[in-house]
């Protein structure tokens, strides 16, 4: 039996070691299982589930402090402007943004930080996390940091097991050895374990010996591209001529696509950690949940009397053991027991806590349908601030549109369309073939089909105006961009 009282040895904090420790964050999925709110365009880790702070904050926070070098985020190329939004509202200048052709999973992200980091200094640590994983005991993480440093700075590729809670199907598992010497804290690590069935989870939480794999790690950049280059050179020199080719756009660090796009697509389990003999596990309990499903936010959550978690305008009555969010309209639930109830502008779903995992089915079956629901909000985020749809019908769309400050929406043209922009709030300053018009508060513009145009925000204050579409067609292909501050031509 595993004592996990041993993480709670008196390790040195992370800020106490020489080494500097750099932040890896992986941004990549789309949470599929936390659908209607989570979508691929607005995705899991950029939402504030657990907290006021969105899950790709929190997890930027962790790592900020004294020893802390400024974090490598890695993502693609579509969530690259919210991601860095989200990083200056949490106070983070200085982070570099990596971002992927196209998400080849785990072992690729990885290398290409390595590879980053290792440029400056190879001796450097990694703390690889998830974007979109929540921990609800801060004080218990930075022991079982501050142990697998210790371990990453002797050489070891090194993983956090997490205490299981019950017997999980939803999660791998990681079988724990003896206590590695002169590492307080620390074990070998045995084996990975797949996810298993029911009987075979029930088994591994009773040996006492079997860890949730968290899919945290940490090591050093040398050890880390040591061991890929024994383990998985296909997918370190596709990386590293990926890296070497890559360019700068804004504030993001762009890997060459073509080199990247021939690395394997494989995890860093598959690719590293199961083969290494260096690899060991910190054993900790830090209030851990990847936020993989409703049910496990459920479980996370503070609750009520009646067990229920209810978010945003939320009326429950005789109710018990449910999850009930509303990011809309007013939403009452009556005589229901451990059910879901999520609610969109644009999208209700319900289920019963134990078919949670069944979300992503349902957004399948949507996207094979062509539902747009299935992989957008109503209101998608630009560069320069926001775009919601209010309503559509035949040969016409309307929308509300917000321009941060200092905000420009690139100089574009349209073959099908009309636009008519009505100001509510804030100036604009329109470009209009070649002229500059100032539209205040109530006054509008028309932009007729063919017409070169562009609005930026010169004001101190957002810019919200209503913009009324008309012609034969409105799909976002029929914008032609001309010129555009934010590298999208």
């Amino acid at each position: 039996m595993l004592d996990f009282d041993e993480t709670k040895a008196k390790v040195a904090r992370p800020q106490a070691t020489a080494a500097t420790i750099v932040p890896v964050i992986l941004s990549g999925g789309s949470g599929s299982r936390l659908w209607p709110v989570s979508r691929a365009s607005f995705p899991k880790q950029l939402w504030p589930l657990t907290s006021e702070r969105s899950l790709l904050q929190e997890t930027a926070l962790r790592g900020v402090g004294e020893g802390f070098a400024p974090p490598i985020i890695v993502c693609n190329h579509e969530h690259r402007f919210l991601i860095a939004e989200q990083l200056r509202e949490a106070g983070i200048e200085d982070a570099r943004i990596v971002l992927e052709p196209a998400g080849r999973n785990s072992a690729p992200a990885l290398a290409a930080a390595a590879l980053l980091v290792a440029e400056q200094d190879p001796q450097s640590v990694l703390w690889m996390m998830a974007a979109d994983a929540a921990i609800t005991k801060p004080a218990a993480l930075s022991e079982a940091v501050a142990a697998a440093i210790a371990a990453a700075l002797s050489g070891k590729l090194v993983t956090f097991g997490m205490k299981p809670m019950r017997p999980e199907t939803g999660y791998g598992y990681i079988e724990a050895g003896a206590p590695l010497e002169g590492l307080a804290g620390v074990h070998a690590l045995e084996a990975f374990v797949e996810k298993p069935n029911l009987d075979r989870a029930v088994e591994l939480v009773a040996s006492g010996r079997h860890l949730w794999n968290s899919g945290m790690y940490v090591f050093t950049a040398e050890t880390l591209l040591e061991e890929m280059q024994l383990h998985a050179p296909a997918v370190l020199a596709a990386v590293r001529r990926a890296v070497e080719a890559r360019t700068s756009d804004l504030h993001f660090i762009r890997l060459d696509t073509a080199a990247f796009m021939s690395a394997p697509d494989i995890s860093i389990d598959y690719a590293v950690a199961e083969h290494t003999s260096r690899a060991a596990v910190v054993p900790a309990d830090l209030g851990w949940s990847d936020v993989g499903s409703w049910d496990a936010l459920w479980d996370i959550s503070a609750k009520d009397e009646a067990g229920n978690v209810a978010v945003g305008d939320v009326f429950l009555e005789h109710t018990q053991n449910c999850y009930v969010r509303s990011d809309g309209i007013v939403t009452a639930v009556t005589g229901l027991a451990d059910a879901i109830v999520v609610v969109t502008e644009d999208a209700v779903m319900v289920t019963h806590r134990d078919r949670a995992q069944d979300v992503k089915r349902l957004v399948d079956r949507l996207r094979a349908c062509g539902r747009h629901e299935a992989v957008a909000h109503n209101r998608v985020y630009r560069p320069w601030g926001f775009q919601e749809s209010l309503t559509q019908g035949d040969r016409f769309k309307v929308n509300r549109v917000l321009i941060a400050p200092g905000g420009k929406v690139s100089l574009q043209k349209h073959y099908h369309r009309a636009e008519h922009w009505v100001v509510v709030a804030g100036v604009a300053l329109v470009l209009r073939d070649g002229d500059d018009v100032l539209v205040r508060e109530n006054e509008s513009i028309y932009l007729p089909p063919g017409c070169e145009h562009r609005v930026c925000n010169p004001g101190r204050i957002p810019l919200t105006l209503i913009e009324v579409q008309s012609g034969a067609y409105l799909e976002d292909d029929d914008i032609v961009r001309i010129e555009d501050d934010y590298g999208r031509i």
